[in-house]
């Protein structure tokens, strides 16, 4: 069994990352499956949170990242910039405790689906799993999201 998300699979954890790492292999080598890279990435990583949101930074990158995605229509392939220029300038922000449940569906359910239609809804249905479990955190994720849109802009270097 995964300890991360309970998935019971084949070599627990690492199998796991594997059929992750499989998924994300079919992202990069073909556009259609693409379109949602970003909502797959913050998804595993809040469901896998010991090997992916260890610090503060990455907690707060895939926590309001998935925000960003699912309640403000953001690009669901790359994400938002202006949340990544945010994080990056502030890696001191309280890591908040992941939920010990972290939704009823896993990376199995996308690898279950067929061609791109199934997989953008499969990765969908996930990543709103994963956010319903993450539900004592979205205030917390709304915060920053403010934060980093309230920001005063400046010039790239």
């Amino acid at each position: 069994m995964c300890t991360g998300c309970g998935l019971w699979i084949e070599g627990g954890p690492a199998g796991c990352r594997r059929l992750f790492d499989h998924i994300l292999a079919r992202d990069f080598s073909d556009v259609s499956y693409f379109r949602v890279h970003r909502l797959l990435v913050d998804t595993y990583s809040l469901q896998h949170p010991d090997e992916f949101c260890v610090s503060a930074k990455s907690m707060a990158a895939h926590l309001t990242g998935l925000a960003w995605l699912l309640n403000y229509e953001g690009g669901r392939a790359t994400g938002s910039e202006t949340l990544r220029r945010w994080v990056e300038a502030h890696p001191d922000v309280p890591r908040p405790k992941p939920p010990s449940f972290r939704g009823l569906q896993t990376i199995a359910n996308v690898a279950r689906a067929n061609g791109p239609v199934e997989h953008e809804k499969a990765v969908e249905a996930w990543a709103r799993s994963t956010w319903h479990a993450y539900a004592a955190l979205h205030s917390v994720a709304r915060q920053w999201i403010s934060q980093a849109f309230e920001a005063p802009s400046r010039p790239r270097r």
